[in-house]
């Protein structure tokens, strides 16, 4: 349906201002979602702070034109989606996520990571970095378990000589 040149304009400036503000912007295909998916999928991104919004290509290549990102940009063909957040791997993460669970209904086209362009392999490999609070528990571990060894590695001394 098409739409007039006031609303191309509102919905243009709307995406200028999300890509400026956004740290991440991730390119989404999306096919064959039924409504309950995709307001399920709209109630958890929007519970992580992450925007979602599906917009006509042409405004979407404007728009990233305006910003002139590094790189070139990937092929957005198909039902496109856009997936941004202030978090720099959370709207990559937890698109991630969906996209498991919804099978071929949902795929990465690409996105924009730290301002340049990257392909479809890249973002699906910054969806697999897990959060950083995952990151800091992986971490405490990794630095406390020699401590952990030594103090089992002393309890079963003290158990052979006690």
């Amino acid at each position: 349906m098409a739409i007039t040149k006031e609303k191309k304009a509102q919905v243009l400036h709307k995406l200028e201002a999300t890509l400026k503000s956004a740290k991440t912007a991730v390119f989404v295909g999306f096919k064959g979602l039924t409504v309950a998916q995709q307001n399920e999928m709209r109630k958890a991104l929007k519970a992580q702070g992450i925007g979602y919004t599906v917009s006509k290509k042409t405004l979407l290549g404007r728009a990233l034109d305006s910003h002139k990102y590094e790189g070139s940009m990937p092929a957005l063909e198909g039902e496109i989606a856009l997936a941004y957040g202030a978090d720099e791997l959370a709207p990559a993460r937890e698109i991630g996520t969906f996209v498991k669970k919804f099978g071929g209904a949902l795929t990465f086209v690409g996105g924009v990571f730290g301002g340049t362009y990257v392909g479809r392999d890249e973002i699906t490999a910054i969806s697999a970095i897990p959060g950083m609070d995952t990151l800091r528990t992986m971490f405490a571990q990794v630095i406390n378990s020699p401590r952990t060894r030594f103090a089992v590695a002393l309890g079963k001394v003290a158990e052979k000589k006690g």
